[in-house]
Formats: structure tokens, sequence, C-alpha cells
């Protein structure tokens, strides 16, 4: 019984194989009791060590160096997960030194690693196209590095956590650069700007934003400009600040002045002459803040080849309107003329004043430390096209004690009438032979910012300064800028 006893059902089970043991040295297959790993390559001691091949359950696999059973050395990496390749140097299993990983989505690295994370030198190409090189920590660009960008834009200087941040120069591909400081990939603290149209600007910035932009143009001087018929005058222009104070951060913006007529239409009257233009040399009116429109009306070109407006006028005395052999500013084409009189107008763009060139168009000015100043400003004679209106006395009770012409206190409506050497043409209208200068009126000078392309995006709102030319003889003297108070047209 006891030696039946000694017989128990475990005597009977068959016996099972012991577990299959890695080889000991040389070349073989193994795998893993898990069936997740898979190794084929050489083996020394019963340690994968050598070349060889592991392959992982889910089509990841490793195949290069081993070191006493460990992934070390040279050797090729696929994730199944990612997708991404690694070819390099390996420690214990993870990239470590230098190596390069190709990223599935798109792009590449080749450079140093830690821990299998981008870390030191390298450069890095993304899958748009744009690329890196410089340091590197933590997988993120860091330190000083390069950077070219997919627009075209290039960056040299300091990166923290993959942002500019630091030093940097900005050389984007419109040619417009920037150095200066950076925080949180914008420019913040100190820097220079030169724009691509040739404007600059040095100051502080706040969140990619210059703290002391110009945000209008001013012209100096009183609300109302009193200038005798056939002078000069000067202009003195700030670009001001929101706060009022002068933009001298700014240089290079490009100032173009221009100038307008008081435009009146019948039946209305005024106490001053005005213009009626011929049907076919019409243009739309210019809207100022004066509670008036006007009309483009050109500036006097010292290129003419007569008499100044003045001396043609002290030369031949009264009357003041003249013959005279003086040519206005622009070409002489009057619809071509009248189109660029109003060129550099808002809503208009000019393209000939692009940058600060070494030589500004004769009506432009380059703006120095946020001024400019225009001198020897006149007012041409009447270009073809334009019939003056003169405003006389009904009566003409009193032609012999006022200048003809001048300026009179009475109101009065206004008279089609004929100047000087000028005669009525059939339909009525007024004709006359070129003016010497620019009748007695209201008027309207214009200065407007024609920087192109705009700096920073930003066309600054055109700036006017009203007018008023007094006719020979009258007994007001004329303004001049500076010596009034200021006005922020």
């Amino acid at each position: 019984m006891a030696a039946a006893g000694g017989e128990g059902p475990s005597s009977s089970r068959p016996l099972q194989d012991p577990p299959r043991r890695p080889p000991r040295d040389g070349y073989g297959v193994y795998v893993y009791p898990n069936s997740f790993f898979r190794y084929e390559g050489e083996w020394k001691g019963g340690k994968k060590h050598g070349q060889g091949k592991l392959l992982f359950k889910d089509g990841s696999y490793y195949e290069g160096k081993f070191v006493d059973g460990e992934i070390t050395g040279e050797g090729c990496r696929l994730w199944a997960s990612s997708g991404n390749t690694y070819s390099g140097q390996f420690v214990l299993g993870e990239p470590q030194g230098h190596g390069v990983m190709k990223y599935k989505a798109g792009g590449h690295y080749e450079g140093e690693f830690s821990h299998g994370l981008r870390e030191g030198h390298g450069r890095l190409v993304d899958r748009d196209g744009q690329a890196y090189w410089g340091s590197f920590h933590e997988n993120k660009r860091h330190g000083r590095g390069h950077m070219v960008f997919r627009n075209g834009d290039k960056y040299e200087g300091d990166w923290v956590r993959d942002q500019r941040q630091g030093h940097g120069v900005l050389c984007r591909a419109d040619g417009s650069t920037y150095e200066g400081q950076w925080h949180s990939d914008v420019f913040s603290g100190l820097g220079n700007m030169t724009h691509c149209s040739g404007a600059i600007y040095h100051g502080m910035w706040i969140n990619g934003h210059p703290v002391a932009q110009a945000k209008r143009i001013v012209i100096l001087g009183p609300e109302v400009m009193d200038v005798a018929q056939g002078s000069s005058f000067t202009l003195n222009i700030q670009l001001q600040q929101d706060n009022g104070e002068v933009a001298r951060s700014e240089d290079g913006r490009v100032l173009k002045i221009s100038a307008g007529v008081r435009y009146v239409q019948l039946p209305a009257y005024s106490e001053v002459s005005f213009f009626q233009m011929d049907k076919d040399n019409q243009e739309p009116p210019i809207q100022t803040p004066f509670g008036f429109d006007c009309i483009a009306y050109p500036l006097w070109s010292p290129k003419s080849g007569g008499l100044e407006p003045r001396a043609a006028l002290e030369s031949a005395g009264d009357p003041p309107l003249l013959t005279g052999v003086l040519e206005p500013a622009l070409p002489s084409d009057t619809s071509r003329r009248q189109r660029d009189m109003l060129s550099g107008l808002p809503g208009e763009t000019s393209s000939s004043s692009r940058g600060c060139e070494p030589h500004c168009p004769e009506d432009c000015r380059c703006v120095e430390q946020g001024c400019a100043r225009f001198s020897d400003v006149r007012l041409g004679p009447p270009p073809p096209g334009y019939s003056p209106i003169l405003f006389l006395d009904g009566l003409r009770e009193e032609a012999g004690c006022r200048p003809r012409g001048s300026l009179g206190p009475r109101r009065t409506m206004p008279t089609v009438q004929d100047p000087p050497g000028g005669s009525s043409r059939p339909d009525g209208a007024a004709t006359t032979e070129p003016a010497a200068a620019a009748f007695p009126g209201e008027y309207v000078i214009m200065i407007c910012d024609v920087t192109d392309p705009p700096f920073l995006g930003h066309t600054l709102p055109t700036a006017f300064k009203h007018l008023r030319v007094l006719g020979k003889g009258t007994d007001q003297q004329p303004h001049f800028p500076g010596e009034g108070p200021e006005s922020p047209s």
C-alpha cells in the first residue's frame, strides 16, 4: 500500500523540457519567453554581443552593435508607433552622441543627442523646409542659433526653449532688418529697425510694436497761414506720437507736399476768388478739415525758366493778373499733371518716392529725427483748364480805392470777369493769359506720407494747412511758421 501510495498522480505526469536557453557563444536566434522580442545575431557568454538585430512584436526593430546584452554603439532604430528612424550612436538602448533622426511627418535632424533627445549642436529641417542650425537643449532650440524661415526671413541670435529671446538680428525677405532685443519670439526691448522703404526706427519695443512710433503728421504754425501774393514760405513738419511728443526715433519716412485751391460751386459765394474747371478737366474735389473742399493746384517749380512769382509781380505792378512765361511745377499735359498732383493724397499711392533715396523727388522730403522742412514753397500760376472767377463789388463803387482783384470786406455774388489780357468765351466763361502767380484766395497745403511700402504697414494720415494768399496792397502781414501757436492739422 505504501508503495502504491508512493505512486501518486504526480508520478504519472509526463516530464516537461526545461525552458530554452539563449545561445552561449557565436551566432544564434532566440525568441524571448514573452514572445515580444526576437533576436538574431552574435552572442558571447549567453548575452547579445557584437552585430545583431532585435525585432519587436509591434514592428519596431534595432539593428547594430550590442555590448553585454545592451544596445550600445553604432546602429539603426525604427519606432513603429511614430514611424521615425534613427541612425547613429546608442548608449544603453537610447540615441546618445551623434546621429541622424528622420521624422515620418517630414524633416530631419542631424547632430548631437542625449538620452534620446536633441542636445548640443545640430541642424534641424522641418517638414516645411525651414532650417535651423545651432544649439539645442531638451529637444528644443536653445542658445545661439541661425534659422531660415519658409518665407525667406533669416534670424541669427539667441533662443530660449524654441523661442527667439535675447539679442538677435532678423533679415526679412523684403529687405527690412531688425537688430536688438527679443522676448517670447517678438521684438521687445531696445532695437533698431531699418525698413525696406528706407525708414528707420531706433528705440524701445514692446510685444513687437515700437513704443515711440509716429501716429500723425503736424504742420507747425498758425491755424491759418497768411502769405503775400507771389511770396514763398517755409513749412516745418513734425511726426508726433499719440501723446503729442515728437517721434524722434523715426528717420527716413518720405513726405510729399501738394496744394489745393478752395472749391466753390455756383451760385455759392465767398470773399475770395476761386476757379471753375473746364468740363474736360474736372477732377473730384478733395475733402479738407476746414469745412470746404478743394481741387488740386500746382506748386511752383524752381526748375522753371522765368522770373519768380514775386519778382514777376513787382516788375509788372498792377494789375496782379499778368502774362508770364513761367511754367507750372508739373508736366504741361493737363490731365497727366492733375493726376500727378493728386498722387499721394489719401487713398492713392505714389511709387516715385520708394525709400529714402539720396535724391528725393523735388516735392518730397525725408524725415530726420521726426522732423522735416519744406523751404521756398510757392504756389504756381493757375494751370490750363482752370478759369478764374473773381468776386467784385456789383456796383464797383469802391473800385478806385481798392486794387483790382483784392479781397474786399463786402460780401457780393460772384461774377465772371475778364482779367487784364483776357477775353470772354462764347459760353460766358472767362479766359485769361497765363498769370505769373496764384490769385489771392484760400488754398490748402497737404503733407502726405508716401513711404513705399508703408513703414510697418502703417501710412500716416494726411496733414492739412489752411493757406490764405493776400493780394498786393493789403494791410495784413503774412505769418511765418514757428511764430504762432502750433496747430496739429
